[in-house]
C-alpha cells in the first residue's frame, strides 16, 4: 500500500484544515487507517482511525468533537477535517494502514505509512 498525504498548511487557533490520504497500492476492504501526529521531540501519537468497511471511527480524547474522520471508498480516499485548531495540535501527521491485530491506537498496529504533512496552528 502506498499513501500520500496532504493539505498541511499554516493557520491560525480557531482555525480549520482538512488532510487528505490518498491510498493506491491494494484493496484496504479488511483494514482500518489511521491519522498520527507527531510533535518536534514527542512521541508519534493517534489521532483518529476509520474501518474501511463499515463506518466506524475512532478518536483520541485530545481531539473528540474537534476533528472528523471520513473517507471516500471510490477514491480510496481518507480525510481529516481538524476545526477549532489549537497550537498543540502542531505537528506532522501522517496517515497509515493498520495491517495487524493490534491495538489500533498503536502506532505499531500500522505497517504502511504516509510521507507526513506539517500542521502549524499559531497562536
Amino acid at each position: 500500500v502506498q499513501l500520500q498525504a496532504s493539505g498541511g498548511g499554516l493557520v491560525q487557533a480557531g482555525g480549520s484544515l482538512r488532510l487528505s490520504c490518498a491510498a493506491s497500492g491494494r484493496t484496504l476492504s479488511s483494514h482500518v487507517v489511521g491519522w498520527f501526529r507527531q510533535a518536534p521531540g514527542k512521541a508519534r501519537e493517534f489521532v483518529a482511525a476509520i474501518k474501511w468497511s463499515g463506518d466506524s471511527t475512532y478518536y483520541a480524547d485530545s481531539v473528540k468533537g474537534r476533528f472528523t474522520i471520513s473517507k471516500d471508498n471510490a477514491k480510496n480516499m481518507v480525510y481529516l477535517q481538524m476545526n477549532s485548531l489549537k497550537p498543540a495540535d502542531t505537528a506532522v501527521y501522517y496517515c497509515a494502514v493498520r495491517n495487524t491485530v493490534v491495538d489500533l491506537t498503536s502506532p505499531i498496529a500500522y505497517g504502511y505509512w504516509g510521507q507526513g504533512t506539517l500542521v502549524t496552528v499559531s497562536s
